[in-house]
């Protein structure tokens, strides 16, 4: 099962393309996200659709475009073509690797006209007749996102998407160009890596790594949102300390010389879809800067590392995740494990 999804900035003539696109592609067919987020603007209070300034925004939306992608193929089978913009990385992460997941390969095409052309299709584009200023509002919202793709552009996107000038291409030729590009494999699947969703509760170890002056690492991964800790799933079977030292070898290259001591397990209560589970903490030492240097991260799973302060640490673990941390500190301060449920130590 395959996704092929076609990025680029408004004007640049993804649904055209895709709509061409299912006819050159054998048993494909036309998903476009949009009508998910038409749906939500009818299910959804009118207060919270009021906090966020586009439905992408909506954590349901994200999901609601991996799980309706993902039951489509298992009904359909073959290629579904996605027609949507993603201009911002933690969103492209949270999207592909909640495919990768579900074991559907995403083929990441982006149309990239020059942004001169996209002006022009934009101020050329026809709007819906039957909305109230629709043709200012839906001309002026894509002009606003031209600047937000020339960020993405500059920083994430040419590197993960294989681009296709279309800017002298009617959809049919931009259409053929990726099929072609698809079918020889020029356009390969993402690289991202992910376990299978789990059909139950999970035990997860993760071991805290500290440099000289005693930050702690955190790595960057390719399939979620959000920063982690070295560490991953315990496999049945796995003892959950050696769990970890396993996965800090997978995901840093660096092996461990002794079996890291317990710092916390928390309870991760149930939070529908996730099943929550049990989380631990270990203490993996402090890093010398000959190791550090040594550090060797697996591109299709982690972009990025760091050491980082506690308070670093805060503005990129989510809130969960920087709880445990904090009671992992403190437990390593003190020299005593310590029992969490969902974050707060009790007994």
């Amino acid at each position: 099962m395959t996704v092929v999804w076609i990025n680029g900035a408004f004007g640049a003539g993804k649904t055209t393309t895709a709509r061409e696109l299912i006819e050159l592609i054998p048993n494909s067919t036309l998903f476009d996200p949009e009508i998910i987020g038409g749906a939500l603007a009818h299910l959804l209070p009118p207060k919270r659709l009021a906090e966020v300034g586009d439905f992408q925004d909506l954590p349901i939306w994200r999901r609601l475009v991996i799980d309706t992608a993902a039951a489509l193929l298992a009904d359909l089978g073959g290629t579904l073509v996605v027609p949507m913009t993603l201009l911002r990385q933690e969103y492209r992460d949270e999207i592909f690797g909640g495919l990768a997941a579900r074991r559907i390969a995403v083929r990441h095409v982006l149309l990239a006209p020059a942004e001169t052309i996209l002006r022009e299709r934009i101020a050329n584009r026809e709007t819906p007749a039957d909305l109230p200023d629709g043709e200012l509002r839906v001309r002026q919202w894509s002009y606003d996102h031209i600047e937000p793709y020339r960020s993405a552009l500059a920083s994430w996107l040419t590197a993960d998407a294989h681009p296709v000038d279309t800017g002298a291409l009617t959809p049919y030729e931009a259409a053929a160009r990726v099929a072609e590009a698809v079918g020889t494999g020029a356009v390969p699947a993402c690289g991202i890596v992910q376990t299978p969703e789990p059909t139950g509760e999970t035990v997860a170890a993760g071991v805290l790594l500290f440099d000289e002056q005693d930050r702690v690492l955190l790595v960057d991964p390719t399939y979620k949102p959000g920063w982690e800790f070295p560490g991953g799933v315990v496999e049945p079977g796995e003892a959950p300390a050696r769990a970890g030292v396993r996965e800090v070898v997978e995901e840093t290259g660096l092996r461990l010389e002794d079996v890291p001591a317990l710092l916390v397990v928390d309870w991760e209560p149930p939070a529908p879809p996730a099943y929550g589970g049990l989380r631990m903490l270990f203490d993996g030492g402090r890093l010398d800067s000959a190791a550090a240097g040594r550090i060797k991260l697996p591109g299709s799973e982690l972009r990025d590392w760091r050491f980082v302060t506690e308070d670093e640490a805060a503005g990129l673990l989510p809130p969960v995740r920087y709880a445990r941390l904090r009671w992992a500190l403190r437990a390593r301060e003190r020299g005593a494990a310590l029992y969490l449920e969902a974050g707060t130590p009790v007994g």
